[in-house]
């Protein structure tokens, strides 16, 4: 008997690749795997109900405590895409990673997913599972499905789904963000109404937020030790209340599509704003510079779904040796929307009160005449640069001088 996994979240999709999996690819058993990264409730409630109602057999990983761990790594390197914090991107991998376990598990002959051909989603599930033995099947993508034929498919088979559409909008929640696509949002200029925020209120009032860092990694808010998960839980809900951490984005896709794309992100927000200014303290000149590219390199392969490559464990071991020191506690206020760093101390800051200090003549020894040379030199090249140009093109310019 064959077998097929399918990421099944008992939406129209994935709903009728079920039969479409037996009736056009020929496989005798589907068996339904749903991952928690932090979705609502609701979505595993429902998803349930279909996968009951259609006989499916329905595993449900709880993944939310590796979820929470790549988050961390995305904070140690300051990662973003286009200006937002990465979240659904960080999710798929460790989604794929799950189905796959279970699929060679239960000793699958392949694995499914029932993304379209547009999307990134396709590419992120299937740079995991084209690493094992198992095939690998796209029915919606590879039978060119639209929404109106699965629709009435759905109809046709007297699916277990609703009208099909799943609402106005199209939502996709974690605990690290909640994107949200589709409708009147698909017009750039449409403004979206405050009803397609759950997260985050009108941004009001003001507060400040302590965070402490041990080598890189959030592990207390406000004096409070928290484990990833609860942590990033209490700020999605403190914080948001500020009305910290919108994002209203025009993303490029991997395919070449410009889609708009509205975020919210609070405990992203923070923790990425708290460990820069972290950083900022502790890290050389030198350091935060180089850094800059490893992170935008490791921030391009995370949007691609590509956390796992050999390249990013070499990025990572970059981050990690920079993490050493970034340890002790930065303090945001958010106000109106915004989150900015008011405070910062470690015990490792590459900084000297005293030395910076405008009351103090001489700097570890070094007095402020000794900086006469240096300001002699500094500039030199250009300037000689400027002359020779001069020179070559008003001659007569420089004759007189």
């Amino acid at each position: 008997m064959t077998s097929v996994a399918l990421a099944f979240s008992g939406g129209l999709d994935t709903t009728v690749c079920v039969p479409l999996l037996k009736e056009e690819y020929g496989y005798d058993e589907v068996i339904g795997v749903n991952v928690d990264v932090g979705q609502p409730t609701e979505e595993f409630d429902e998803a349930e109900e279909t996968a009951d109602a259609l006989g499916l057999d329905l595993h449900v990983v709880d993944a939310k405590e590796e979820f929470a761990e790549l988050c961390f790594d995305a904070v140690k390197t300051n990662a973003t895409y286009q200006g937002y914090p990465l979240g659904t991107a960080l999710a798929r991998p460790v989604i794929a990673e799950a189905i796959l376990g279970v699929a060679e598990a239960e000793g699958c002959d392949a694995i499914a997913h029932g993304c379209t051909g547009k999307g990134n989603d396709q590419l992120r599930f299937e740079a995991v599972w084209r690493g094992s033995d198992l095939e690998v099947i796209a029915p919606v993508r590879e039978l060119g499905l639209t929404r109106e034929w699965e629709i009435d498919y759905a109809a046709e088979k007297d699916l277990p789904v609703e009208a099909g559409d799943g609402g106005v909008w199209s939502i996709d929640e974690n605990i690290w963000s909640r994107a949200v696509e589709g409708g009147k949002l698909e017009d750039p200029n449409y403004e979206p109404p405050e009803e397609i925020y759950e997260w985050t209120a009108e941004p009001e009032g003001e507060t400040t937020i302590e965070v402490a860092f041990e080598d890189g990694v959030p592990v207390a808010v406000d004096g409070e030790a928290m484990d990833p998960v609860p942590l990033i839980q209490h700020l999605n809900e403190y914080a948001g209340g500020y009305g910290i951490g919108r994002t209203d984005v025009m993303e490029d896709r991997m395919l070449g599509l410009k889609v708009r794309e509205n975020y919210e992100h609070p405990a992203a927000t923070v923790l990425l704003t708290a460990h820069q200014a972290l950083e900022d303290l502790v890290l050389t000149k030198n350091e935060r510079s180089f850094k800059k590219g490893i992170e935008q390199e490791w921030s391009e392969k995370a949007y691609q779904g590509l956390v796992f490559a050999p390249v990013v464990d070499a990025l990572n071991a970059f981050v990690d040796e920079t993490q050493d020191v970034v340890t002790g506690t930065a303090t945001v206020k958010v106000s109106g929307g915004n989150c900015r760093v008011v405070a910062r101390d470690s015990e490792y800051a590459v900084y000297s009160e005293e030395m910076a200090s405008f009351n103090t003549e001489d700097v570890a020894g070094i007095a402020q005449e000794d900086a006469t040379g240096v300001a002699k030199y500094h500039g030199l090249q250009e300037r000689l640069a400027n002359d020779v140009k001069k020179a070559v093109s008003k001659p007569e310019l420089a004759d007189d001088n």
